[in-house]
């Protein structure tokens, strides 16, 4: 993994609640406000750190649209939520990413 900081995944409260919510299915900004209470604005910013750490992924063509799915590597992180305050953000990029690559290599 490069020493780049901004391959370090930083996640919010917020962030991991979003990706709860996207295991429902596609959704945008403007349903998941009522159901993670969080301003539509503050959701779209946080899809737009999601989207660049590859946990989500953004659905159709315009990027106006904001309709967004949470990939493998997000599920990776969600399940492994709760070992995210015991590690340190480069930890935690590099647990998700064996996890996923452990997937990638099972076939799951």
């Amino acid at each position: 993994m490069a020493d780049n900081n901004d391959d370090i995944v930083r996640l919010t409260d917020t962030d991991f609640r979003i990706l709860e919510a996207l295991t429902d299915g596609r959704n945008v900004a403007a349903n998941l406000q009522h159901e993670i209470d969080a301003t539509r604005t503050y959701i779209n910013s946080r899809f737009g750190m999601l989207y660049d750490y590859g946990l989500v992924d953004r659905v159709g063509e315009s990027e106006r649209v904001g309709l967004y799915e949470i990939t493998d590597k997000g599920r990776v992180a969600l399940e492994a939520e709760d070992e995210y305050d015991d590690v340190d953000s480069r930890e935690f990029t590099e647990l998700v990413d064996g996890r996923l690559a452990e997937r990638d290599d099972d076939g799951s």
